[in-house]
């Protein structure tokens, strides 16, 4: 946010809620905007100017009526450039005063994807290709792009994680980042749910891993611990997805539109919402991440399902599964793109086969479904199915 004002501001006015005591109240006496705006001036030194600067109020979810006071702003000052942040934590589950319908723009924030790591590491030429769909190109920049795609696997897309690893390449740093996220989200767990709720929590939080490399990665609630049951732990699985730390997969009984339509509320996968977060807490080693050939087989294809997941929802795509009824054959994603379902596999390897999917379209003509597999191979088109490159995700 601040670079975004310095880059198109005369001036920022930079106000942390949670950092300034005389932010905290600043908004409680009233919401008259010359007042705030005085405020603004003595703890920033700025001259808040209409159109000129750009005011910042960062964990806005820490002032009490701060987020509220936006829609005074919005009515009584529209000349001012208002920009707030704040985390879901504190939003969505800490705020009881209501929220100012119609008078902010909302902008949900995700973890930045393959695409962009790759602009933060500078690998511009890299992007391009990408963007551009070369396939030719990328048959002979395969290794690279693999290289690249390790390091994301480890480095993840959380914002100052991936700053720290541009400018130090110092992984020990990386997995410290990654458990201070993690550490700070249990913090806020502390603080926004009472201490029963919040042991049952992160005790769903913590199985993640062990979800995950699962043969079969439906969400399991005796892996939490023994003999749990779904309505001692269905609080804590929401609480963690509307605080934007876990993904919900739902499973579809059939693949048609609208799949929403179709879903199974008791058959779910769970997905953290960073691969590197997933890296950190399944205690996944440097030199198996970074430099060995396994770490796409290894932890049962985990690591490539959480990654593809991410991708997925970089691009706003909601994602399904689907199982048989008795689990013996899954399609690992399927999703709703524009007027058509697609079934999506997830292979780890070059040698692969997706012998569910297969069986799925063949026995479903009258769906004319036509499949995705997302794997180490190089792009190919079979009529029935495409394969797409792990690292070029284009939907």
């Amino acid at each position: 946010m601040q670079n975004f004002g310095r880059n198109n501001y005369d001036s920022v006015a930079y106000v942390n809620c949670d950092e300034q005591p005389l932010a905290k109240s600043m908004f409680e006496a009233d919401y008259s905007i010359p007042r705030i705006l005085l405020v603004v001036q003595a703890i920033t030194g700025v001259v808040v100017v209409p159109g000129k600067t750009l005011i910042i109020f960062d964990e806005i979810q820490e002032a009490p009526r701060g987020l509220h006071c936006l829609k005074y702003f919005y009515e009584n000052a529209p000349e001012y450039h208002v920009m707030a942040a704040g985390s879901l934590l504190g939003i969505t589950l800490g705020q009881k005063e209501s929220y100012p319908v119609g008078k902010v723009t909302m902008l949900r924030l995700y973890p930045m994807n393959f695409e962009e790591f790759l602009l933060a590491l500078g690998e511009d030429q890299l992007h391009d290709i990408l963007q551009q769909d070369d396939k030719e190109m990328l048959g002979i920049l395969k290794p690279k792009y693999i290289e690249l795609l390790r390091q994301y696997y480890f480095v993840g897309g959380m914002p100052e994680v991936v700053l720290s690893y541009v400018e130090n390449r110092d992984l020990q740093e990386v997995r410290t980042l990654q458990k201070d996220i993690i550490e700070s989200y249990r913090r806020d767990i502390a603080k926004h749910a009472t201490k029963s709720e919040a042991m049952r929590i992160n005790q769903v939080l913590d199985s993640i891993p062990s979800q995950l490399t699962k043969e079969n990665k439906k969400f399991i609630y005796g892996v939490i611990k023994k003999g749990a049951r779904a309505a001692q732990f269905e609080f804590a699985i929401q609480w963690l997805i509307d605080a934007g730390i876990v993904y919900k997969v739902p499973r579809v009984s059939v693949l048609k539109m609208p799949l929403k339509v179709y879903e199974d509320v008791g058959a779910f996968k769970l997905f953290l919402l960073d691969c590197g977060l997933y890296g950190q807490m399944a205690d996944a080693p440097a030199a198996q991440v970074i430099a060995s050939e396994n770490v796409f087989t290894e932890y049962k294809g985990a690591f490539t399902e959480q990654y593809v997941h991410q991708q997925l929802t970089s691009k706003g795509i909601n994602a399904y599964y689907w199982s048989s009824e008795r689990s013996s054959a899954e399609i690992d994603f399927v999703i709703q793109n524009k007027d058509r379902v697609v079934p999506v596999e997830v292979k780890a390897e070059e040698n692969v086969r997706a012998k569910s999917m297969s069986e799925y379209i063949k026995n479903n003509p009258e769906l004319h479904l036509k499949g995705l597999r997302i794997s180490m191979r190089d792009h190919i088109d079979q009529g029935w199915m495409e394969n797409i490159p792990l690292y070029a995700i284009k939907l």
